[in-house]
């Protein structure tokens, strides 16, 4: 395998071959590496032939490279911008209305006194 391929790098590839764990990638003639089914997308994959096909032209992202063993780990969704969920995001929470808890406070102070009243009556 020629050592033309770093950690990190997002490369163009075609899709070789689709097994239940992952898909084969060819990344030029002589060097193929794996999207693991984990790789594909943010998400659930339940069959990889949902979102590939064989032919399929693709980018991946280069997650790590063993030259001894001549194995390359590949993803596509480091390829793609991260969900919204994973973004941080500001939430605006709505102010309670003027009259929600107030009134039950005012209310709570009013029983309260009431309650005293009676069991000073007893």
């Amino acid at each position: 395998m020629p050592r033309k391929y770093d950690c990190g790098t997002i490369v163009k590839g075609t899709v070789t071959g689709i097994q239940g764990y992952g898909a084969f990638v060819a990344l030029d003639e002589s060097t193929q590496g794996l999207v693991h089914i984990s790789e594909i997308t943010n998400g659930y994959v339940k069959d990889i032939r949902d979102f590939l096909k064989v032919g399929d032209k693709v980018e991946v992202k280069i997650l790590s490279v063993d030259y001894a063993n001549s194995k390359i780990s590949l993803s596509l969704k480091a390829t793609k911008e991260e969900p919204l969920l994973k973004k941080q995001t500001t939430m605006k929470v709505p102010k309670p209305a003027s009259d929600g808890f107030n009134t039950l406070r005012e209310k709570l102070n009013e029983w309260i006194d009431q309650s005293q009243g009676h069991n000073a009556a007893k």
